[in-house]
């Protein structure tokens, strides 16, 4: 058994619409240790307001495992997929596991809005070896987006995952 496969790691999963309380109960009682973010919402009823935690992120529960115990989740009743990166189930790093807790334990009634990147904008990328370098989109795909990067006076064009950049504050350099 290799490093990788001792180490417990976080992964998404995908689950069936409306169940990400139910998977996150059910792997819980399969002995696996899921998290669910739960975002709590105040909801209007004809005659009353409620406060009701509802998922921060539809269709979605995050879990933590071995990478061995991988089919295990697969086999939960609600579980579609995980959602995948470059072929392989996408790791989420231990640290955004806590800054979601952390945040969602300091605010409640939380929005998630995508980010609305388009063509033209200029963007910083966050992490790999392009890391640190300010970019310009120049086309806009589903899961990644490509960047023009000038340097060395030639333009570099790269398709970029669009969870490894952030568009640059609106001032002009």
């Amino acid at each position: 058994m290799n490093k990788e496969e001792k180490k417990k790691v976080w992964y998404a999963v995908y689950t069936k619409p409306r169940w990400e309380k139910k998977v996150d109960a059910l792997l819980r009682d399969q002995g696996l240790e899921s998290y669910c973010p739960l975002n709590r919402v105040k909801k209007k009823w004809s005659d009353r307001m409620k406060w009701v935690d509802e998922p921060l992120f539809k269709s979605y529960v995050f879990v933590r495992v071995f990478p061995q115990d991988q089919t295990k989740v697969r086999m939960v009743d609600g579980v579609l997929n995980y959602v995948y990166w470059l072929g392989k189930p996408a790791v989420i790093k231990d640290v955004e596991i806590e800054d979601i807790r952390r945040f969602l334990g300091e605010h409640s009634d939380v929005v998630v809005v995508p980010m609305d990147i388009k063509p033209e904008d200029r963007v910083v990328i966050r992490s790999g070896i392009l890391m640190d370098k300010t970019a310009i989109v120049q086309r806009v795909m589903q899961h990644t987006v490509e960047v023009v990067i000038e340097s060395l006076g030639y333009k570099l064009v790269a398709k970029v995952d669009r969870a490894k950049i952030t568009p640059v504050s609106s001032t002009k350099e």
